[in-house]
């Protein structure tokens, strides 16, 4: 193998030693912003199904003008202990 291949082997492995290390830092520093952009990305992903299926904005809407006022809370409440089953219930 001549001097110049045998240079450019071993400057190639010490950039793919280099670039390993970097992609470890990478992965160590975005960490912490994993469960937030995950969220964010859940969030965007109820948008965009929201403009595809307008329907269920109008039905989402009618159904709060069906319900009084007064009995609102309920239904919240009672919604917000099947988001937290449904969520148990993915996660196992």
């Amino acid at each position: 193998m001549s001097r110049t291949l045998l240079r450019i082997a071993m400057q190639r492995e010490a950039i793919v030693a280099q670039a390993a290390s970097q992609r470890g830092t990478l992965a160590h520093m975005i960490e912490p912003w994993r469960m937030p952009l995950s969220l964010a990305d859940q969030g965007v992903t109820a948008l965009r199904y929201l403009q595809r299926h307008p329907a269920g904005i109008v039905g989402a809407a009618v159904l709060l003008v069906a319900i009084r006022p007064g009995h609102m809370a309920s239904w919240i409440g009672r919604g917000w202990v099947s988001w937290q089953l449904l969520q148990t219930l993915r996660s196992k």
